[in-house]
């Protein structure tokens, strides 16, 4: 990564993706489903244990400074329940290593000469010892290389007085066993990672595993799922209210529009009542013209067949008349 990388992200972790008025690179905010929510918290697995033995390569989600900065803004004034996410992500991810610890003992039983009960007592004492001389160790070093000189002196005196101990747990575990057989390399599958450690491993090679970014990626990984268990079950009811509340107020806001506002369906529902009412006025009012015109239409033909029959009346009178006066004529 060149200095201007560097600069550029250390902006985005600081300032989000509004920063200049630019928009992220993958053109989606933090809540979208594809953003990783366990980086969002600085707990996802594939990037705490990049370049390492267990590199699990890129994550299938989002990763991005800029997105973490806007979820810790708006972390802020709403609760998201990330944690929660986050805690099934690495529930899921611990378990599957944890299958392959056991597998990995289970190898190990089959493989491995099979020790005597008061043997492997011993062995094992070997080993718990060499796991303490290296972690203390690796944390002296870890200390004097921050600045913490007198914290790292005393870790190297308890140190020493580890490695005497270990001394004599090696030379009881000698005395136990023939020495064709103490010279075999007893293995040990390391409880945190899973990786083998020897009873032979001098305190060098142990230091370099306890303070490797393997082993302190999986104590980071393991003490945050041991953090967000712990509160696991009170979060959980908090998110419920949280959705029963969101979701009464939705249901209010929705009853709200409704009487404020017509739109939508509403609207359509009213227009469609308004239309069918117009409908029925106009075919009552053709309904009403056509029997006024059937009335008019009676009338006149009424007045007509009058007419005609005054008519006749009077043309059959004259006709009576004129044969009258030619009676009286002859």
């Amino acid at each position: 990564m060149t200095a201007h990388d560097q600069m550029r992200a250390m902006l985005d972790q600081l300032m989000g993706t509004g920063r200049n008025g630019e928009n992220n690179r993958f053109q989606v905010k933090f809540n979208d489903p594809k953003v990783c929510k366990s980086f969002l918290l600085g707990c996802c697995p594939h990037e705490i244990l990049s370049s390492t033995r267990m590199d699990l390569g890129e994550c299938p989600k989002i990763h991005d400074l800029a997105l973490r900065a806007d979820f810790e803004k708006a972390q802020a004034s709403r609760d998201y329940f990330y944690d929660l996410d986050a805690m099934e992500h690495l529930q899921a991810f611990i378990s599957d290593c944890d299958r392959r610890t056991e597998a990995a003992k289970q190898r190990l039983a089959e493989t491995q000469e099979e020790l005597s009960a008061e043997v492997a007592v011993k062995a094992n004492s070997v080993h718990e010892l060499a796991e303490q001389i290296g972690q203390k160790l690796a944390k002296a070093e870890q200390l004097g290389e921050e600045g913490f000189v007198d914290e790292s002196m005393k870790l190297m005196e308890e140190v020493d007085e580890l490695r005497k101990k270990k001394l004599e747990a090696e030379q009881e575990y000698r005395n136990s066993m023939p020495a064709s057989s103490y010279q075999q390399q007893k293995l040990r599958v390391c409880e945190v990672c899973s990786a083998y450690l020897g009873i032979h491993d001098n305190d060098r090679r142990l230091a370099d595993h306890f303070g490797g970014k393997l082993h302190l990626g999986f104590i980071k990984i393991r003490e945050k799922l041991a953090e967000l268990e712990k509160t696991s079950e009170k979060r959980k009811e908090e998110r419920r209210k949280a959705r029963d509340t969101d979701r009464d107020k939705d249901r209010e806001d929705r009853y709200r529009h409704r009487e404020t506002y017509v739109g939508g369906r509403e609207l359509d529902r009213r227009s469609k009542r308004h239309r069918s009412k117009s409908r029925e006025r106009r075919d009552r009012e053709r309904e009403k013209d056509r029997g006024e015109q059937k009335s008019r239409s009676y009338r006149s033909k009424s007045r007509s067949r009058d007419r005609d029959r005054r008519s006749h009346s009077r043309h059959s009178g004259s006709g009576n008349s004129d044969r009258r006066r030619e009676r009286d004529r002859d």
